[in-house]
């Protein structure tokens, strides 16, 4: 069945893989300013596919060419599968980890190979954050916390965008699953050495995981996803706090971080919701119900709300708002690019 409204693409590159996504707007139909969550009633998708091998980025950033080369021929079987015919898509957007610092590649090649390829008018190149703001939340004031094995926070009031941490798990990522993972398995050495601060608890499952404690910096040092096997242990330290209290001190201190980076990004004034998004906050309440807590105490008077969609749908979100000629949300270069007209 040939769709119903202009075609618009999303993309959604992450440290895991990325997905790709087609949506018809709705004919008549513009994005609401001021709604929260337009994404799903803007634009309804039409098919999607989703690849477990992540953009690679190298010396000169994120690889473009290789995302190039792999998202033209999906969005020409996306088109072909939805019966679009003769139909491009419109607009698309973007959204990508690394943009800002690693995405002088992309915003040099994807506009005019995107054009030459699909027929893409209209570009938006994001990070993820943004892509993350736009499914959660839609084009209202307010936060948006992303945290999965990092963590960043992104407020805006619609005039610009502010931004809190994402520094990766070396140098930030503060309460993230990785930094959780991390604290986690400290607490484990120290049971195993002995000293103050130790939770045997937490030993117990680290040597169940990933075998004597002894031979843990052997095993995690050299690895090179050694963000995402500190993030696998998060969900170990949430299930021993409720009867231990050096892992739910843990789960403590990383919603006091969490709240830090929220209340620095906050729209002055207090205006908007803080929307939380991302496979760490599955965890639940051992992490959840602290949070809420912090929040309370740092942006007192804010609600902190679940995110209505996921950066996908925001990523369409952006796409459809650049068809209709009505953005929403602030342009910054390395955080939202447009192009085209």
């Amino acid at each position: 069945m040939r769709p119903d409204g202009p075609l618009v693409l999303g993309v959604d590159s992450g440290g895991s893989g990325f997905r790709v996504a087609l949506a018809a707007v709705a004919p008549g139909e513009r994005p609401t300013a001021g709604r929260r969550g337009a994404a799903g009633a803007v634009a309804r998708v039409v098919g999607s596919r989703e690849f477990g091998t992540p953009v690679p980025t190298g010396p000169g950033g994120i690889d473009a060419p290789w995302l190039v080369e792999r998202l033209v021929p999906v969005a020409r079987e996306l088109l072909d599968d939805a019966g679009a015919g003769g139909l491009r898509p419109v607009a698309a957007a973007v959204g990508a980890a690394g943009m800002a610092g690693l995405g002088d590649g992309l915003r040099a090649l994807l506009p005019g190979a995107l054009g030459a390829a699909l027929g893409v008018r209209r570009l938006a190149l994001a990070s993820d954050a943004v892509t993350a703001y736009a499914g959660a939340l839609g084009t209202v004031p307010g936060t948006v916390v992303a945290a999965g094995t990092g963590l960043v926070a992104l407020g805006t009031d619609l005039v610009r965008w502010r931004r809190a941490d994402g520094w990766g798990h070396l140098l930030g990522d503060c309460g993230s699953g990785a930094w959780i993972g991390r604290a986690g398995l400290e607490a484990a050495l120290r049971a195993h050495d002995g000293r103050r601060g130790g939770s045997p608890a937490l030993l117990a499952r680290a040597e169940a995981l990933f075998g004597p404690a002894a031979g843990l910096p052997g095993r995690l040092y050299p690895r090179t996803d050694r963000a995402a096997v500190l993030a696998s242990f998060a969900p170990e330290v949430a299930r021993c706090a409720a009867d231990d209290p050096v892992a739910a001190d843990v789960l403590v201190c990383a919603a006091r971080h969490i709240a830090e980076a929220a209340a620095a990004v906050h729209p002055a004034g207090g205006a908007g919701d803080v929307a939380l998004t991302g496979g760490l906050f599955r965890i639940g309440d051992p992490l959840l119900v602290p949070l809420r807590e912090e929040l309370a105490r740092q942006l007192p008077g804010v609600r902190p709300v679940s995110a209505a969609g996921d950066p996908l749908s925001g990523a369409l979100a952006l796409a459809a708002a650049l068809a209709a000629d009505a953005p929403g949300l602030p342009a910054e270069p390395g955080l939202l690019d447009t192009y085209g007209n």
